[in-house]
């Protein structure tokens, strides 16, 4: 269980070496995913060698919310839970549960493809989950297919859709990475499907995470040239980001029908707001998304570390932070060496 009463650690926010506050933290709870998404985990790419990690391998969910706690008194306030395929962990509303009752603890999110939602979302809204993030890079079914490797069905991510609707969850972010010649077909489609829906579309540039997706810059389509095509049939006008760190630019119809988003780290790099640490279901501590290596917290956690040392280790970290990567791409795919995967960070 959470400590009851955490300590606090930090007068003030823990900054790193480019003044950027720890305020959010991804929580990996497992590495492995049902899907085959050829920009994450290609099932002809990924290492055919890997072995994911064991039921000890992982941290356990009293782990996760010792950590969360410790981290909320370093001034993290926003949880998102990740995967792999989150859902794949059993019994997840409990860790849910747990979370929900860290002090400092403002907002609890969770990222999944929403293939294994509908028979959780209930469950996981009474535990305490705040919102749900979507994936759906498509509508047409073959297309669907093909972008989950001949695992998934559009249907069940609609089916997602409507069950945490049913659950009591309210407008949902829905993501969708798009890649050229792919499925950038399918993104008028999309913005028509959802407009005026209440949740808010968001269109991911195809990112270069990890080493075995076979990132290639000319499947990459900006955002710019997405929010042209969009705005030539249904206008749009910019909005203001809620928080300063958020790392979607927030676009609203003119005309009514809500808002969409575009992600755009490969064009429009956002590096110098980035708040958020990464923790991976083995219990290491990423400060960036195209991280080479993490910073071990289960090793000193279980040889039976205090919260205060544990505070130690992650502040020392955050305050050697000095990742831009998506700022410096060009020079660092040129020298790229192996970076950790998404399927083991979570997006």
């Amino acid at each position: 269980m959470a400590t009851a009463i955490p300590l606090r650690f930090m007068a003030s926010p823990l900054r790193d070496r480019r003044a950027r506050a720890l305020t959010d933290l991804r929580i990996s709870v497992i590495d492995r995913c049902n899907f085959r998404c050829p920009y994450c985990m290609p099932e002809e790419d990924y290492p055919r060698d890997h072995e994911f990690l064991s039921k000890d391998q992982r941290l356990r969910f009293e782990e996760i919310a010792r950590l969360a706690t410790v981290f909320a008194g370093l001034g993290v306030r926003k949880l998102r839970l990740t995967g792999g395929e989150p859902l794949l962990r059993r019994d997840l509303p409990e860790l849910v549960r747990q979370l929900a009752g860290v002090p400092g603890i403002d907002d609890i999110a969770m990222t999944s493809n929403g293939s294994l939602l509908p028979r959780h979302a209930e469950a996981l809204r009474k535990a305490g989950l705040d919102r749900i993030t979507l994936s759906i890079d498509a509508l047409d079914a073959q297309v669907y297919r093909r972008l989950s490797g001949g695992r998934g069905e559009v249907g069940d991510v609609l089916a997602a859709i409507d069950a945490a609707g049913t659950a009591g969850f309210g407008p949902l972010k829905l993501n969708c990475v798009v890649m050229r010649g792919i499925n950038d077909g399918e993104v008028e489609p999309l913005v028509e499907r959802f407009r005026g829906s209440g949740h808010v579309l968001r269109f991911i540039e195809y990112m270069d995470v990890g080493t075995c997706n076979d990132w290639r810059g000319d499947l990459v389509v900006p955002s710019t040239e997405l929010r042209e095509r969009i705005a030539r049939r249904w206008p749009l006008q910019p909005l203001a980001r809620a928080h300063g760190s958020d790392v979607a630019e927030r676009w609203r119809f003119v005309e009514g029908g809500g808002e969409i988003g575009f992600i755009s780290s490969v064009s429009e790099p956002f590096c110098g707001d980035c708040s958020r640490a990464r923790l991976s279901a083995d219990g290491r501590l990423y400060t960036c998304l195209f991280a080479r290596q993490g910073h071990d917290l289960r090793g000193p956690l279980r040889a039976g570390a205090g919260d205060a040392e544990l505070a130690a280790i992650i502040a020392a970290v955050w305050r050697a932070r000095d990742d831009r990567y998506s700022e410096l791409r060009g020079a660092a795919v040129r020298g790229a060496r192996s970076r950790v995967e998404m399927y083991e960070i979570g997006g």
